[in-house]
């Protein structure tokens, strides 16, 4: 009777999406995954726990995805929570003094599917709306490439106007690259509004309607269900190659006695291959002394991070009936109504419903607010929600907490994908997974699945799985669009 071939294992750092995106896509390809987080929950930083101060389990910073995300789309359904996500096909933007206006899907073709309610906008007047559409003409016809200029440079370079850039720009890109106009690559900046625009179905917006680590359970659920492991708070110090095993150094909790469940052993482990899913910062405090090591070393020196700021408000009553809203001119760039997105968060006593409102609210490059206390920066937000949501002025503030996330993305400068490394490693059992990694898109959700679904392929493929294939097609352009991309891909 002939056994049955061994399963090759995998050590998987990391419990973010790249590491849970790899760990999945490992673990439905045959192979045997142990994934190590630091961390007591899964998720990294799109995760939730319990605030000790407010006694709320609070996400550490909000995140959407929009349907061009398939691979992250892809994942949920993969892990069976794509019914947690609630879409959204409008995005609501307001003006100080609370003036609101609505961006919608029209009838028309892509890319022209929402220009009816660009035309529209108040907030723009005729002189901006030119100049906006000017610029996008280049951006969907047109391959940018790296120049090394901001795409500050090159909004100037196409006329744009101050309102154009304050309130058109500055609030579709820095929300979704976390990086100030005068530091974001061109290319980085037009793939965002080609994305968008290349069909009507690309601009959906969803929103989780758990707590985020609720929501990346379902991944452990699946890497365990398929034969593998999680440790939690079982951070990983180093890892040294031997022969054909890769030796992890990692420090796991002591559980003999319940009276020191925070003690800690420093342990190894053998695996075959090593699947390394961390930020850049901290890749490379783990990396070995080796001329390997000098060389990743050498790519991570050129990565900087960018700072995301979640400010959380509990208030005693409803201050707006929108789930999310885009706001204009401010500090503040994103609300999300999270008593309104997640039900489990409705309160109620005696069986009756208390109409109260938690919201966060999102600044992204959030430099400004590093150096700030917790009171400042919640005075600051307090002030601005009074002028976008009249009803939040006769409303008393229950409690509030502020999560700074000082390295949240990497920053999309200018230059830095030559310093992308590819998910293969000098060392012929360690591959690389993680957003700021090569994977053809920007620090995103989407960019981090796609990091580690590239990351499984060529694990697989150097153990022998032949045509694993994760990757999923990007949303196909619809409309004009198809006529764009031939000639932009031509």
């Amino acid at each position: 009777m002939t056994s049955s071939p061994r399963q090759p294992t995998v050590a998987v750092a990391g419990g973010g999406l790249a590491g849970l995106a790899a760990g999945c896509a490992l673990a439905e390809a045959g192979l045997r995954v142990t994934l190590f987080e630091k961390r007591p929950f899964l998720g990294g930083r799109a995760s939730s726990y319990e605030h000790p101060g407010t006694g709320e389990v609070i996400d550490n910073c909000q995140h959407v995805l929009f349907r061009c995300c398939t691979n992250l789309v892809e994942f949920y359904e993969r892990i069976g929570v794509q019914d947690r996500i609630r879409w959204y096909d409008q995005m609501t933007f307001i003006e100080p003094g609370g003036r609101a206006s609505v961006m919608h899907t029209s009838p028309l073709p892509a890319p022209l599917h929402t220009v009816p309610s660009f035309l529209r906008f108040p907030f723009l007047n005729a002189a901006d709306k030119l100049a906006i559409a000017r610029a996008l003409l280049p951006l969907t016809l047109t391959t940018q490439r790296d120049t090394g200029q901001p795409f500050a440079h090159w909004l100037e370079h196409y006329g744009q106007t101050p309102r154009a850039i304050e309130r058109f720009w500055k609030p579709i890109l820095v929300s979704a690259l976390s990086e100030d106009l005068d530091r974001i690559s061109i290319p980085y900046a037009a793939q965002v509004v080609r994305e968008s625009m290349k069909s009507p179905a690309a601009r959906h917006m969803g929103v989780p309607t758990i707590p985020l680590t609720d929501l990346y359970n379902a991944a452990g659920d699946y890497i365990r269900a398929r034969g593998g492991e999680l440790h939690l708070r079982s951070p990983v110090s180093t890892f040294q190659l031997e022969a054909a095993k890769a030796h992890l150094k990692f420090t796991a909790p002591t559980v003999l006695d319940p009276k020191f469940i925070n003690k800690t052993s420093e342990r190894e482990e053998a695996f075959d291959y090593l699947l390394l899913a961390l930020p850049f910062d901290g890749l490379e405090r783990m990396l070995p002394e080796t001329p390997e090591s000098a060389h990743l070393r050498e790519l991570l020196s050129h990565f900087e991070g960018s700072p995301i700021t979640g400010i959380h408000l509990w208030f005693d009553r409803q201050i707006s009936d929108l789930d999310h809203a885009v706001l204009l001119d401010r500090t503040v760039q994103w609300m999300f109504h999270k008593s309104r997105l997640q039900p489990s968060r409705v309160l109620t006593g005696d069986g009756v419903k208390i109409e109260r409102s938690y919201i966060e609210l999102v600044v992204s490059s959030s430099k400004s607010l590093i150096e700030k206390s917790r009171a400042d920066i919640v005075d600051l937000a307090l002030g601005e929600v009074h002028e976008f949501f009249p009803a939040a002025r006769d409303a008393k503030l229950i409690k509030s907490t502020v999560i700074k996330e000082v390295h949240a993305t990497y920053s999309p400068r200018p230059g830095i994908d030559a310093y992308r490394p590819p998910a293969a490693t000098l060392w012929p059992r360690v591959f690389l997974a993680g957003d700021w990694t090569a994977t053809g898109w920007p620090a995103t959700m989407e960019g981090a699945v796609r990091s580690g679904y590239l990351a499984a392929e060529a694990l697989t493929y150097a153990a022998g799985v032949k045509d694993s294939k994760f990757l999923v097609p990007d949303l196909p352009a619809t409309g004009l669009m198809r006529l764009f991309n031939m000639r932009l891909f031509k």
